[in-house]
């Protein structure tokens, strides 16, 4: 069986959950980073004016009722594992400088991914090699940008919708890099699919099947990106 990346979906965004993530062997762990108010807040709520978060399909929260980590607490609980994924989230680009700069600060050269749709600001972590930086897409146009874009040459590493993808388009993304994750990949149904395409790893909020995958008894050192 094709060892899969076993991702953890938004399991950053808690400390709690960080350590539950890492305790259970899987490769990466996702956190969502917003830069708010010159803060590096680790959430994936948005925040709606100065007091309210808000999130599809949930109701509003007022800021006072939620721990929300900034991410020198995240690095800090992560201790220098390098199974971070780190999700820089928009409008503003500066995000990315100042993870670039809190990287620097708090996890010098430790290995660290990071994801985004805003694929320019992946330009503040050039040169970084410890830096895995993975283009994000999420809907049809975005993919069709995203596989123009590898027709000019290869990168770290892409994440993608699963409903976007099958075996073709998995095989051709793969001429470009080694690394494609699927999400959301939260049942054993879309388990099975994201095996049958052929997808390096899978991005879920399902930690027990994250935690099988990480211990199937086959060699992972081909699909680490944390390596």
């Amino acid at each position: 069986m094709t060892p899969l990346l076993a991702v953890a979906h938004r399991a950053g965004n808690t400390l709690l959950d960080l350590q539950a993530a890492l305790a259970a062997g899987v490769d990466l762990v996702e956190a969502d980073v917003h830069l708010y108010r010159g803060a590096l807040e680790v959430r994936h709520r948005k925040a709606l004016g100065p007091h309210l978060y808000w999130e599809r399909w949930a109701q509003l929260h007022r800021r006072r009722n939620l721990i929300v980590p900034d991410l020198r607490e995240v690095l800090a609980t992560a201790a220098g594992d390098p199974r971070l994924m780190l999700d820089l989230k928009g409008p503003s680009l500066d995000v990315a400088a100042e993870v670039a700069e809190a990287l620097r600060l708090y996890a010098p050269g430790v290995p660290v991914a990071v994801c985004t749709k805003q694929w320019a600001m992946l330009d503040a972590f050039a040169g970084q090699s410890h830096v895995r930086r993975i283009l994000s897409a999420s809907d049809p146009l975005q993919l069709a940008r995203l596989r123009a874009r590898l027709r000019r040459g290869r990168v770290d590493g892409v994440s993608i919708r699963l409903r976007l993808l099958s075996e073709a388009v998995v095989e051709e993304l793969h001429r470009a890099t080694d690394t494609v994750l699927a999400w959301p990949v939260d049942s054993p149904a879309a388990l099975a699919r994201a095996r049958s395409i052929g997808v390096t790893g899978v991005i879920s909020k399902n930690l027990p099947m994250l935690a099988g995958l990480a211990t199937e008894p086959v060699a992972r050192a081909g699909v680490e990106l944390a390596a």
